[in-house]
């Protein structure tokens, strides 16, 4: 795609637009961005076009704020990940940092897209900006992971240059997208291994700076490297793990927290939530022994990070990809004894476990973890709270549950499954 929009993406200037203003403007190159699109197929587009669509909607509605609409643009605009979409994103969050000086999510749009943009050095003062707003730990952790990866890449390239500064490193990368970085690093190694060979000194420290690089750009920093000294679990050892022990599932319903099951689902030997619980002493009991989670949406890995103090964390994904940038941005040090490692991915549709494609990439959580403790087949009772209650489970996934069932509570709040 080609625009030729001269001088649509120009930096803001430093001083502060009338808000009226700067959402006109903002308003109007977003026009002028989907004029010049023609027929661009892709459904990160699509949602594009929807943000644009809903910003033009706050825009005209008398009393109505459109700032967050702005910057759900600029967010959009950084999934589609194409240069032109991601200077969109900048010239979106320039606009809103200049309304809104103290705004986090402004500033933390802005160090995205000049990260993207290869404009490294700005970003430091985009994301710097970010952490001084920030009072939420969880926030400025996932920033302050970039800030470190970006400091750390800079400094790659940085020495890179210096080793053979006749080569003229930093001047070719100079301006240059992430992606387009990232190709003249590759083609300044290889130059050099062909002029000097691998048993050069200074060839051999440049081949480790492009790997650091390489892996920085594709998987980040993690706070603490061992997961405060976390241990990857397999089938077999999680099968040990709960051989023996009752088990008790217990279903992210509201209703349970009116109830008084809290002493009964913390008498189990092993209490098991799913996804983003809530626990409270009386209703749904305060253990948690074992969290599963699926990984949902097209970027499971932006999401919070999972704090919760548990035993074994088990965390579900269809797309080996996804699940392991997830893992390293969102498992937090010391909140896990145990991680699930790529044999308990997808334990359904595994072709080397279960091997049942039948019920889709949407399966629930709950169901998954179930089927998985019903096939490993060493647990002498296992209990569903709340599964019974609407929208807890998918209609084939109920016909199952009652299919197997060996007793079930009148009121849906209790299901004590059969085991072969």
């Amino acid at each position: 795609m080609t625009m030729t929009l001269t001088g649509l993406f120009k930096a803001r200037q430093k001083t502060s637009p009338r808000p009226e203003a700067g959402i006109v403007e903002s308003v109007r190159i977003c026009g002028e961005y989907l004029a010049s699109l023609g027929e661009q197929p892709g459904r990160r587009r699509v949602r594009l076009a929807g943000a644009i669509g809903a910003l033009v909607a706050a825009h005209t509605v008398t009393q109505t704020d459109p700032f967050d609409a702005l910057l759900r643009v600029g967010e959009r605009a950084l999934e589609v990940g194409g240069e032109d979409e991601t200077r969109l994103a900048l010239s979106v969050a320039d606009t809103a940092a200049a309304i809104r000086e103290r705004s986090k999510g402004a500033w933390r749009l802005r160090g995205l897209a000049l990260e993207a943009l290869g404009r490294g050095e700005e970003a430091v003062g985009a994301y710097e900006r970010h952490l001084d707003l920030q009072q939420n730990a969880e926030g400025k952790q996932e920033i302050a992971l970039r800030l470190g990866t970006l400091r750390e890449t800079l400094g790659c390239l940085e020495e890179a240059a210096r080793l053979f500064p006749e080569a003229g490193f930093l001047g070719k990368i100079e301006g240059r997208s992430a992606a387009q970085v990232k190709a003249a690093f590759g083609t300044h190694v290889e130059s050099r291994l062909a002029e000097r060979g691998a048993a050069d000194g200074s060839v051999r420290r440049l081949v480790d700076l492009y790997a650091t690089y390489r892996r920085l750009t594709a998987h980040g920093r993690m706070a603490d490297p061992l997961l405060g000294e976390s241990e990857p679990i397999g089938v077999s050892a999680f099968r040990n793990l709960i051989a023996g022990r009752t088990v008790c599932l217990v279903a992210n319903a509201k209703q349970l927290d009116d109830s008084t099951l809290g002493s009964e689902i913390d008498s189990y030997d092993l209490v098991i939530r799913f996804d983003s619980f809530r626990t409270t002493a009386t209703g749904t009991g305060e253990r948690t022994d074992v969290h599963a989670v699926t990984l949902r949406g097209e970027s499971p890995w932006e999401g919070p990070g999972w704090r919760q103090s548990v035993q074994t964390r088990l965390v579900f994904g269809e797309s080996v990809g996804d699940w392991r940038q997830a893992l390293r941005r969102r498992l937090v040090a010391g909140a896990q004894n145990y991680v699930g490692n790529p044999s308990l991915r997808r334990p359904v549709s595994d072709p080397a476990l279960m091997d049942e494609s039948g019920w889709g990439k949407s399966t629930t959580t709950g169901f998954n973890m179930l089927r998985l403790l019903d096939f490993l087949d060493v647990s002498p009772r296992i209990d569903l709270i709340g599964f019974g209650l609407p929208d807890q489970l998918r209609p084939q996934e109920k016909e199952w549950v009652l299919a197997h069932a060996k007793d079930i509570d009148a009121t849906g709040m209790k299901t004590r499954t059969a085991l072969k």
